[in-house]
């Protein structure tokens, strides 16, 4: 049975039973800031679960792409050398929320592995939690299944929970008896052994429970199911194969692989392994770009980063020096668009960013490879046999090489690993990494509790600027209270409001809340922010100036016109943009992030080389062709699925619900979009590129001004210009011509400058030289140089070396407080005296670090007071 066959009848067996389809969430989590991607089915219905959000539905069904590659749940080192260790994953899933429970789930999952699957009943066993007599009955009376083959286990394994407290409860899982061949052998081998034998293919987790923060159990009123089956270990059963790799879908890819490099999979073990591992991460890399996360040094993107360079690695141990991952992606899209759809439209763009990210690592992997032989050899003349582990983190974290790939090249050179201490940099980086991840704010627990009382705030700001409102909660600090008084700083929660919440790249509204007490008094808080903890909560986050508040009171809501007016301006810009962008650049182009303000605008695309003036001045140009059009913005809301179909764009990262609201810009630009908007394109009267430049691999970013910044900035600009056509007494017209002019004359000054001091840097050379000592039978030159970078230093070197046949030189110098060393060694002395071990010795004294290869290092430190005594034991140590 193939895997496309598997995945349409699991979704057609629960559509026959009642379950709404849901398609695949994004692998970016789109309601859990805690997790890196989205790694099970049950992730977009987190809330459900919770009880913060409700669906149209009660049963759902979904195919659910999953990705473990960081965090908590990393498989990435194990990929490639295991039979179901996997990057990218597809989780089968069915869902209730409060309608059937244990029987129906259970009876479910056994009807369609026997009955639909035709998996053989006697090799299934099934587990459940040691407590849980209400499975242990349906397992055994409703289902026949003899006690033997009903296997329990504790909490560790059989039961669920989503945090330390909340909803939680046992799961059942069943397993497939792959056979004795691939068992471990042992007499106690059974259900749960951690060899390959007994495969877990299903997992039915029945949550029953609340917990509260004392570990106690409460049953939830309304119970609710939520199971994953893995498509390719299901795939593996049904095809007979005992390693997910040997499936119809990896096969594809192999066999692709095969015609690129000529070579077999089933050559030896070593090649076997790149073979998985570059059929694995192809999947990753292409589904991640997909979705919208680009390669990065931080969080997702840095990730997605390390998958592609442990690719790049592996394709390079079977022979590929040039890129190649971008052909794969493509074979990858065609064996899964009839799946996912939207792969076919950013076909183009997710091999344009592998390709660019190939090309640029395979120059890294270059020097990874150079510095990985310089410490071999330093190591080796030190009689050393294993590598640091600074080492082999830096070729890990800065040139992408995983731990094993380092093993095997350490094991070629008959050297060993520092690896205990590596774990322990991994550790740090991973705190580190854990800490860039989680982006979206932490809001406080009290909008949580809020949100379970499904409260939703009624947004009027698209049509007013002020209205009057009821006070639901007022919270200070971790607090909700009942009232607040003057000179405290609030974040209030009220019935309706104006107040846009800061959402998709728009940041909140700012403006006025106020109540008339009677004739002379009148309470008065100033809103800084608005923003959105919770789904529906609205929240306005200022202070309290005048008076005091009270809850169940009424308040006058005014949202600040001119920032909510300039902000609306710069919004409706990123819309222009992002068309002009796209018409003018080409269709790989993709918002990749934006933030708009009242003052200005930032807006971020990939594209995969500069942006080029000419190009930037047509940008401009054709925006501000279109605002003197005066566009009537219009916008419309309307089914997801319909405004896709009349061509709006949706953007990567953000959520949707089953409604949007399409903003529309004459007939050339449509995108969903819940921000405020200018009426009409003329409203934005000039708009100004600030800058343009790269953020990232692919990536790059604009600022622009619109209406009165934008005049400003222009106002400047010529200020400026009119300044320097001063300074320079000439027109502002001849400022560019004059200024080329000094630069010239500059450039050419510079030249004879330098030339003065070579010719001072020999003479002082041959002074130097008179310094030479004999230590050992070997000319030794230490010596302080006065007031010298590490250029004049370089200098120095070359005309020493050139004078001096053979020997050892050592030149120290600080300047403003820093340190400089150089040591040089000459041919002839290389083999007994490596002048990057000799520097590595010293540089610590003067309060810095070096290296460098043998036969010249340098060193910087920040102890100038020690430079004499650094020397001093050069001299010694030679």
């Amino acid at each position: 049975m193939k895997t496309a066959h598997i995945r349409k009848l699991f979704i057609d067996y629960f559509k026959s039973k009642g379950h709404t389809e849901v398609k695949s969430a994004p692998l970016i989590p789109q309601n859990d800031p805690t997790l890196l991607f989205t790694n099970a089915g049950m992730v977009q219905f987190k809330n459900v679960f919770l009880g913060t959000e409700k669906k149209p539905y009660t049963k759902a069904v979904s195919v659910q792409k999953c990705v473990r590659a960081g965090g908590k749940h990393n498989d990435l080192e194990n990929v490639g050398h295991t039979a179901r260790h996997h990057t990218f994953f597809e989780m089968l899933g069915n869902f209730s929320f409060g309608d059937y429970f244990k029987k129906e789930a259970i009876s479910y999952a056994w009807d369609f592995v026997t009955k639909h699957l035709k998996i053989d009943q006697e090799k299934l066993t099934v587990t459940i939690f040691k407590d849980d007599e209400e499975s242990f009955k349906i397992w055994h009376e409703v289902i026949g299944l003899p006690k033997n083959r009903i296997v329990r286990f504790g909490e560790k394994d059989n039961f669920w929970q989503m945090a330390e407290t909340g909803p939680c409860g046992p799961c059942s899982e069943i397993f497939y008896d792959m056979g004795e061949k691939v068992g471990c052998g042992k007499s106690t081998c059974q259900t749960g052994c951690e060899c390959d034998r007994f495969v877990e293919i299903w997992n039915l987790v029945f949550m029953q429970f609340n917990r509260d923060e004392k570990g106690g159990l409460t049953p939830l009123p309304k119970p609710c199911v939520d199971t994953g089956m893995g498509l390719e270990r299901t795939a593996a059963l049904l095809q007979g194969k005992t390693n997910n790799y040997d499936i119809d879908l990896f096969q594809d890819l192999i066999k692709h692989i095969e015609k690129i490099t000529r070579k077999k999979y089933k050559g030896n073990t070593h090649d076997r392994v790149s073979f998985r591992v570059i059929a694995d991460h192809i999947r990753a890399i292409t589904f991640l770009i997909g979705d919208g996360i680009l390669p990065s040094n931080e969080g997702r993107g840095y990730v997605l980063r390390r998958i592609m360079r442990r690719a790049i690695r592996y394709g390079r141990h079977i022979g590929l020096k040039k890129p190649f991952l971008y052909k794969i992606s493509e074979k990858l899209i065609n064996i899964m668009k009839d799946a996912y759809p939207d792969l076919k439209d950013k076909k183009n763009f997710i091999e344009k960013m592998i390709f660019t990210e190939e090309e640029k690592f395979l120059e890294t992997l270059e020097k990874g490879l150079s510095l990985f032989n310089s410490h071999v050899h330093a190591l080796k003349k030190e009689k050393k046999s294993q590598m640091p582990a600074d080492i082999v983190f830096k070729l890990y974290d800065t040139y992408g090489f995983p731990l094993d790939l380092t093993r095997i090249l350490a094991q070629e050179e008959k050297m060993t690993l520092d690896e205990e201490e590596f774990n322990t940099l991994m550790k740090v980086q991973r705190e580190r990494a854990k800490a860039s991840w989680k982006a979206s704010p932490k809001f406080k627990e009290i909008y949580k509790k809020l949100g379970e009382k499904n409260i939703k705030n009624q947004f009027l700001g698209y049509k007013t600027l002020e209205i009057n409102a009821t006070l639901l909660y007022i919270v200070k600090g971790n607090d909700l209270v009942q009232e607040a008084k003057e000179g405290e700083e609030v974040e209030l929660v009220f019935d309706k409001t104006p107040f846009y919440a800061e959402s998709g790249g728009q940041v909140g509204d700012q403006g006025k809340i106020a109540k008339k007490v009677d004739k002379k008094n009148e309470t008065i808080i100033e809103i800084d922010n608005t923003f959105s903890p919770h789904d529906g909560i609205i929240a306005h986050k200022g202070k309290i100036i005048k008076g005091s508040i009270k809850l169940k009171q009424k308040y006058n809501l005014n949202v600040n016109p001119d920032t909510r007016h300039r902000t609306a301006l710069n919004h409706t810009a990123t819309h222009l943009l992002h068309y002009v962008l796209k018409h003018i650049l080409g269709d790989h182009v993709k918002q990749a992030g934006s933030l708009v303000e009242p003052d200005r605008l930032r807006f971020d695309y990939t594209h995969f080389k500069p942006t080029t003036v000419l190009e930037l001045q047509k940008i401009e140009d054709l925006i501000n062709e279109k605002i003197l059009e005066n566009n009537e913005t219009k916008t419309e809301v309307m089914g997801y699925e319909e405004a896709v179909k009349k061509g709006a764009i949706a953007i990567f990262e953000e959520k949707y619900g089953n409604r949007v609201r399409c903003v529309q810009l004459g007939d050339y630009s449509k995108e969903l979009c819940g921000g405020t908007h200018a009426h009409n394109t003329g409203l934005l009267k000039l708009f100004k590129i600030v800058s343009d430049f790269a953020i990232g691999s692919g990536v790059r970013r604009i600022e622009a001004v619109t209406e009165k910044k934008a005049f400003e900035f222009l106002g400047s600009a010529y200020e400026t210009v009119k300044d320097l056509s001063n300074i320079l007494k000439t027109t502002p017209r001849e400022v560019p011509l004059k200024v080329e002019k000094l630069l010239h004359n500059y450039k050419e000054l510079q030249k004879q400058i330098d030339k003065f001091k070579s010719q001072t840097h020999s003479n002082d050379s041959e002074n130097l030289l008179s310094k030479i000592k004999m230590l050992n039978g070997v000319s030794v030159l230490i010596t302080h140089v006065p007031e010298a970078d590490p250029k004049t230093l370089r200098h120095y070197s070359d005309v020493i070396r050139q004078k001096l046949k053979s020997g050892i030189f050592a030149l120290g110098s600080s300047v403003d407080g820093k340190v400089f060393l150089l040591v040089g060694v000459t041919e002839d002395l290389a083999q007994k005296y490596h002048a990057g071990s000799l520097i590595k010795h010293i540089a610590p004294l003067v309060g810095g670090s070096g290296g460098g290869g043998a036969h010249m290092a340098q060193a910087g430190g920040t102890k100038p007071e020690k430079l004499d005594e650094a020397l001093k034991k050069l001299e010694d140590l030679i």
